[in-house]
């Protein structure tokens, strides 16, 4: 893959520079602010983008607004988001910009990087258009729930079902993880769908609705 990297901290950075080339990758740029990143993505259109959350000046939330600007320029440009914290308001943000354009997104804790197999995979998952919620990240949106809850009609499993889909899983894999059939899975995905009352539409436009309907509430 084509990879741009956004992040201030040079020691991170450069790991990251060296970890995706070792593993077969191609960094196309690695650039230390938020304009250099739109620059970057604008030039180089990558096969997926890491941007960390907070960066010059300010070191808030420069990152992720650059993120969905970068994807305002290039459409379903493929954006991989990291964060030092769970900070659920900007995963919100950047998963806002996945409705109706399509394209990967993904919100990772920092610590994650370090778990390699699993943080290539994910880099994958959102390269290929999918849509990644670190775990932390889903733990914390069961803890803020509302009393209004739209996710209300679901049942136990169903909720365990979307929370899975939010952390970027595919029918396959959430079906190993509950041991449960695929057809299992289909079934209670589909069921999602109708309690959400979401529209007819592709598969993973649903999917990505889904998750929005979940990280919203």
């Amino acid at each position: 893959m084509r990879i741009v990297i956004a992040d201030d901290a040079v020691l991170l950075r450069e790991g990251l520079v060296r970890l995706l080339t070792e593993s077969g990758h191609q960094v196309v740029a690695a650039v230390g602010d938020g304009d250099a990143l739109v620059e970057a993505v604008a030039a180089h259109q990558p096969d997926v983008s890491i941007v960390d959350v907070r960066m010059p000046p300010t070191h808030t939330d420069e990152g992720l607004r650059a993120a969905v600007e970068a994807r305002r320029l290039v459409p379903r440009t493929p954006i991989l988001v990291l964060s030092q914290y769970v900070e659920v308001s900007y995963a919100d943000d950047l998963l806002a910009t996945a409705g109706g354009s399509g394209g990967g997104i993904g919100y990772l804790l920092k610590d994650r990087v370090a778990a390699i197999d699993e943080f290539l995979d994910a880099l994958r998952r959102v390269a290929a258009g999918g849509t990644v919620l670190d775990p932390e990240v889903v733990s914390q949106l069961f803890a803020r729930r509302r009393r209004d809850d739209p996710l209300r009609e679901l049942t136990p499993r169903e909720r365990e079902v979307l929370s899975l889909m939010a952390e970027g899983r595919s029918n396959t894999a959430i079906a190993r993880a509950l041991v449960v059939s695929d057809g299992a899975v289909e079934k209670h995905v589909r069921n999602i769908f109708t309690k959400l009352t979401l529209p007819p539409d592709t598969e993973q436009h649903r999917r990505v609705l889904a998750v929005l309907t979940y990280l919203r509430n």
